[in-house]
Order: structure tokens, then C-alpha cells, then sequence
């Protein structure tokens, strides 16, 4: 379990079925991994809505053990600038490209919400 109370929030947004990102009003930067004040200037911080959509940064491929299937682990640059790290899914591990835009999907995995990526032409299909 989290152990930060602005981790918590984050999770239990989650758990919500919301994908929140925290923002300066003072300055109106976006930060993401969820924290007490803003970096470098100590600015309290609001929750805000993210868009859900992002592009790929950078990706490593996992394999682990069997029976476990190999999946894309990314860096996501978020339209509203933060970079997060997630799982790119619905797309084979070898097709996930540098540059590609992928949209936020929250789902549920092992008991907890889990915030994925998937490529906005999918995540289109899907809705």
C-alpha cells in the first residue's frame, strides 16, 4: 500500500475510475509522481483531471518467466507535460514504437486499479 498521503490519493482516485495529475495554480505546471508541493519552488498543489493521452518516450521490453507473457514497459510523455512510467497494452510488445500516441485506460489487476496505456487508434476502437 501506498505510503505517502498524495500516493494515496492518486491510488484512490484510481480506484474511482479518475486519472488525476497534480498541477501549480500559482505557476500552472504539471507534476507527476504525486507529491506535497511542487519541485524546486515549494508551491501547494491541486488535483486535476489529465487528458489521458500521451506519447511514447522510450520502452523496454520484459520477459519474464513463463507462464507470465512479455509485455512493453514505456516512459509516456503526458500531453500536459510530466513523463510517467506504465504498460503499453493491447498492441504486441515489438509493435510499441518511439513516438506513438497512446491514451490512458484504467483497469483492475490483482485487486488493485492500475493505470495502462494503450494506442489511441485501439483505445478509439474500444469506446
Amino acid at each position: 500500500m501506498p505510503s505517502s498521503f498524495p500516493e494515496k490519493e492518486y491510488f484512490a482516485f484510481l480506484a474511482a475510475g479518475q486519472f488525476m495529475i497534480q498541477r501549480s495554480p500559482k505557476s500552472g505546471r504539471y507534476v507527476f509522481y504525486p507529491r506535497l508541493a511542487e519541485p524546486l519552488t515549494g508551491d501547494p498543489l491541486e488535483w486535476v483531471a489529465a487528458c489521458g493521452r500521451g506519447s511514447v518516450y522510450s520502452i523496454t521490453v520484459l520477459h519474464p518467466k513463463p507462464p507470465e507473457a512479455t509485455y512493453t514497459l514505456a516512459l509516456i510523455d503526458l500531453e500536459e507535460g510530466p513523463r510517467m512510467m506504465s504498460r503499453v497494452d493491447g498492441i504486441a510488445p515489438d509493435e510499441v514504437c518511439i513516438g506513438m500516441q497512446v491514451e490512458a485506460k484504467i483497469i483492475q489487476e490483482n485487486g488493485q486499479a492500475l493505470l495502462i496505456f494503450e494506442p489511441c487508434d485501439l483505445a478509439q476502437k474500444v469506446l
